[in-house]
């Protein structure tokens, strides 16, 4: 399984050039809510908060429009999705969002560009 981790000891300082790459990659302009990634703090740390890939999103999801790919990536099929938004109110971690614009929501899709953004090397696409 294909997923986006978050490195074990590694120390976020908050930056935000993940949040950053991947609201941009996704939404062309740098805004925090449309991120599929969060910083948030956690016993007095900087913590990142990614997607698991749990799968929850897919399994609320009435019209099959979230599936799990070969490398078991949960992706969103947009021809399918009617843009409810109950996959976003499920995701248990908060990462998937559907901005007021948007037609449909958008998930972490584990494409690394997070990882690659982060100066200080917290974040990874690892296979499992």
């Amino acid at each position: 399984m294909k997923k986006l981790t978050v490195k074990k000891g590694a120390e976020c300082m908050a930056c935000l050039a993940c949040v950053q790459a991947c609201s941009e990659a996704f939404y062309k302009e740098f805004h925090p809510d449309k991120a599929c990634i969060k910083i948030g703090e956690k016993k007095g740390e900087v913590k990142p908060t990614v997607c698991v890939q749990c799968g929850k999103c897919a399994r609320t999801c009435e019209h099959g429009a979230i599936k799990q790919n070969a490398k078991g990536v949960y992706m969103i099929d947009k021809k399918l999705c009617v843009g409810c938004g109950k996959c976003v109110e499920a995701c248990p971690f908060g990462v998937m969002v559907m901005p007021a614009e948007a037609k449909t929501p958008t998930k972490c899709i584990a494409c690394g560009i997070c990882a690659k953004a982060c100066p200080m090397d917290v974040l990874e696409v690892v296979e499992s």
